[in-house]
């Protein structure tokens, strides 16, 4: 395989930097979405919840980040085809998948933090607040919070859909798809 074969090597790693943060943002999100702030205070105390919403927030403004990156690297260079080219259904779910994930990778953020500003709390990364971005609305905040947690199940499933489609190409087709987006 050779480089003109393989996704440029800044997309490379963007791909599996974005990998990476969503294995750790996902979880805590969806374990904080479903235990609340008092039960996962009961669960870890309130130092660890307070350190876990802060670890989310950090994370989530780091997916944002990442995702405007990516897009930028997706822009920039050649994306490699296919080789032989895939069916049309392949093709047609491939391109949706991972259409949908950028999309959704990019508007997750931006919904947290304005849930978050708009509920009052800090937006964090790290340890700095940032803007809010909007003011004080409950109403709102309790809707954007809704449509976060929401948006999280659907990049569960689009991120199991995508790493169905990679372990079908290594897997099953053995085709070498795997290597346009490996780091090696």
């Amino acid at each position: 395989m050779t480089e003109l074969d393989r996704y440029a090597y800044p997309h490379r790693v963007l791909h599996w930097l974005v990998a990476a943060v969503l294995v750790l943002v996902l979880p805590i999100g969806l374990t904080l979405g479903y235990l609340g702030f008092e039960g996962a205070v009961r669960w870890f105390g309130e130092p660890m919840t307070n350190l876990l919403y802060t670890a989310h927030k950090t994370l989530g403004v780091m997916m944002l980040i990442l995702m405007t990156l990516r897009i930028i690297s997706r822009l920039s260079f050649v994306v490699p085809i296919h080789d032989p080219p895939l069916p049309t259904f392949q093709r047609v779910l491939s391109t949706s998948v991972h259409h949908l994930l950028y999309l959704t990778l990019l508007v997750m953020p931006v919904i947290g933090w304005l849930a978050t500003a708009s509920g009052d709390f800090p937006v964090q990364f790290f340890h700095w607040n940032l803007p809010g971005l909007i003011g004080e609305n409950e109403a709102l905040s309790e809707r954007l919070f809704l449509v976060h947690a929401w948006l999280g199940w659907v990049i569960v499933v689009l991120v199991a859909l995508h790493i169905a489609g990679a372990l079908f190409h290594w897997w099953i087709k053995r085709d070498g798809v795997m290597k346009r987006m490996s780091l090696f």
